[in-house]
């Protein structure tokens, strides 16, 4: 959520940096609310002065018996109740609609994004390793001997509907080690501390994670108000939520493995065939919160979290900068890491790693303590994909197969899988 105080001292920056995501100037609208809001509220604080002062005479006309002037006075006071009651009362009406208007704004990009309106315009900063030849045609995930084996999508379908997945024997092994693997290296060398965290939670933490009121078509929510989350920045970022933390405590940096849930509105005839877009999905999440004077030195060190595990797989990819067009609701930064499939013969996301600023740390209330004393300050949070667990299954399966249906499986996997290194055209694990 934006700071009313700094559109107040700058409209016309807010304004200029909203325009960069193409959208019209809001500060007139922002300021008219707040405007009318302080009148209120103003008008409020005078009523009741005039009402103390009035109720302390009261007191002097009744004692000098002066039934005119006590019945005037008494008259009075009951007046500037009832007046700042709705004084009071019309001032929290504004301040909600200003606090409505300043949720659905997206974040401020920062001044080093680029600007454009789509992908199309993203730049890119980083790219490892070149992509392999095959001397066949390589195949989608689905379509490979031994991954189609354990891909069965029509009995998903038959238990849940499109764009779920049951995943069986070999390739259900490799996306639980793929799991294991990313949090074993992000807890044992990237520095991260492993959490479990509830996939249900109130309305709070999603409105505070800037997923409300924006997203909510785009999730799911149980009959007794519970939202699914879409992903675990939910839980581990609402974690510090009204906390004032140490200022030596941070950077706190935390990951989790869990289920992820997303609707998917909008992408209707989008990535239909195989299980690139599905509605349950699994990822290893990170999130960091961090001094607001770290928080760009902390991008840069959770996408290099997130390429090294790329880099460990052997999986060639690219980093672009996202454009204003292209970048989330509540992001000031984003850095895409897109892998290479050769099954599509071309780059996908399979990770975002962002940088929030106070926008999220705004909306919950969550601060930490300068160093000396002081008053507290709004912590920076910053989220990314460490990574998507079933979006690196594929790029593990398509770009180790062999054209008799056969995949060779990453080294650095290994470890995780019992020493094993192949799945064969019959879908064993070997």
């Amino acid at each position: 959520m934006h700071d009313i105080r700094a559109i107040r001292e700058n409209p016309e920056g807010f304004d200029a940096a909203l325009a960069r995501r193409g959208m019209a100037p809001q500060s007139p609208g922002i300021l008219a609310l707040d405007s009318a809001r302080r009148t209120k509220i103003a008008e409020a604080e005078t009523a009741q002065a005039e009402r103390n002062a009035a109720s302390k005479e009261v007191g002097a006309a009744k004692a000098r018996g002066d039934e005119d002037e006590f019945e005037r006075l008494r008259a009075l006071v009951a007046d500037k109740k009832a007046l700042i009651a709705q004084l009071e009362e019309d001032a929290k009406a504004e301040d909600d609609k200003l606090r409505q208007l300043l949720l659905e704004l997206p974040n401020l990009p920062q001044a080093s994004v680029p600007d454009g309106e789509s992908e199309e315009d993203n730049v890119e900063i980083h790219r490892w390793s070149t992509p392999r030849d095959f001397d066949f045609a390589p195949k989608e995930h689905f379509e490979i001997a031994g991954a189609a084996q354990g891909l069965d999508f029509e009995t998903a379908a038959k238990l849940s509907g499109s764009r779920f997945v049951v995943m069986r024997g070999a390739v259900a092994r490799l996306h639980r080690a793929l799991a294991q693997f990313m949090l074993d290296i992000h807890t044992t060398e990237n520095g991260l501390s492993e959490t479990s965290t509830p996939v249900l939670v109130r309305d709070d933490a999603m409105l505070g994670t800037d997923k409300l009121p924006k997203f909510g078509d785009d999730s799911y929510q149980t009959t007794n108000g519970w939202w699914l989350i879409p992903t675990s920045e939910v839980t581990l970022t609402y974690s510090v939520a009204g906390d004032i933390l140490d200022a030596a405590d941070l950077p706190r940096r935390m990951t989790a493995h869990t289920l992820c849930f997303r609707s998917e509105a909008g992408s209707a005839g989008k990535d239909t065939a195989g299980m690139l877009r599905q509605h349950q999905f699994e990822k290893v999440e990170m999130v960091s919160i961090t001094h607001p004077d770290h928080s760009d030195a902390e991008l840069e060190r959770m996408t290099k979290c997130a390429e090294g595990i790329l880099e460990r797989l052997g999986l060639p990819y690219r980093t672009v900068v996202l454009c204003t067009g292209d970048m989330g609701f509540g992001a000031q930064r984003t850095h895409d890491i897109e892998v290479w499939l050769p099954g599509q013969n071309t780059y996908r996301e399979i990770s975002s790693c962002s940088t929030t600023g106070a926008f999220q740390a705004r909306r919950m209330n969550a601060r930490f303590r300068p160093e000396g004393g002081g008053k507290p300050e709004f912590v920076h949070t910053l989220n990314g994909s460490g990574l998507a667990v079933g979006r690196c299954l594929i790029a593990v399966l398509e770009n180790g197969q062999h054209e008799d249906g056969s995949i060779e499986l990453p080294e650095a996997l290994h470890p995780w899988l019992g020493g094993k290194t192949t799945i064969t055209p019959e879908g064993e694990l070997i």
